[in-house]
């Protein structure tokens, strides 16, 4: 993906369904969406003309319907958004959260063994414990992120 794109968590929820469809009426995702959230269509035609005028989707009117395609790849956009997430928290919190993720997905046994090569790669050169880089020059005994994981409180987990 080129640049940036600042998805909300409601336009997540018009990509999944225009993703999955590879194309989309509103109607069809109107439809959709109404089985997992009480939305008015006029919302959903709103979170899919933002999405048009965020460049996530393109629109071509097909008679009185408009059809709306992906301009984006959904795995790019998941990808973008995690290394987005990752790049603004403590690197030291960074473990703690996969295995947050870990813990509450749903994982294919193809998913499982591709972790673990990874893992058992990454572990080769892991250092025994991950630096705090949430201010340069930080020492990591200043770091409150690093006091609370070595307490073991979670944050509210």
């Amino acid at each position: 993906m080129n640049g940036e794109m600042d998805i909300s968590p409601a336009e997540w929820r018009v990509m999944r369904v225009v993703w999955t469809l590879g194309q989309a009426t509103s109607t069809q995702v109107t439809e959709a969406l109404a089985q997992r959230a009480d939305w008015k269509p006029a919302t959903i035609k709103t979170l899919l003309r933002r999405l048009v005028q965020k460049g996530a989707l393109k629109t071509t009117q097909q008679g009185r319907a408009f059809i709306y395609t992906p301009l984006i790849p959904e795995q790019d956009s998941m990808d973008q958004a995690v290394d987005q997430l990752f790049d603004a928290m403590c690197q030291m919190r960074a473990g703690k959260t996969i295995i947050h993720l870990l813990e509450r997905s749903v994982l294919s046994q193809k998913d499982i063994a591709t972790m673990q090569a990874i893992l058992t790669e990454k572990a080769k050169t892991a250092p025994e414990e991950v630096p705090c880089d949430c201010l340069p020059g930080m020492v990591d005994s200043q770091c409150r992120s690093q006091r609370l994981i070595r307490s073991g409180e979670t944050g509210g987990r």
